[in-house]
């Protein structure tokens, strides 16, 4: 892998991080993002947990799909 590759790749990284924070910043305006029934929350007294599973596997589902449409235009 020469100087080049890994300039390129690392270009493909930097776009890829700006659209990664993008796509952030446009999640939190979405009203169920977070609050999907099956997101786990336990409020105590004083002591607050939450963990988005049902969040997390559906973004997992999502990203998988959106890297595999890519990949295979990629190569």
């Amino acid at each position: 892998m020469g100087i080049e590759q890994v300039g390129k790749w690392l270009i493909v990284a930097g776009i890829g991080l700006a659209l990664l924070g993008g796509l952030i910043l446009l999640a939190s305006r979405v009203p169920f993002l977070g609050r999907l029934p099956g997101d786990i929350l336990v409020q105590k007294d004083n002591f607050t947990f939450y963990f988005p599973l049902v969040t997390s596997i559906l973004l997992s589902i999502l990203l998988s799909i959106v890297l595999n449409v890519v990949l295979r235009f990629w190569r």
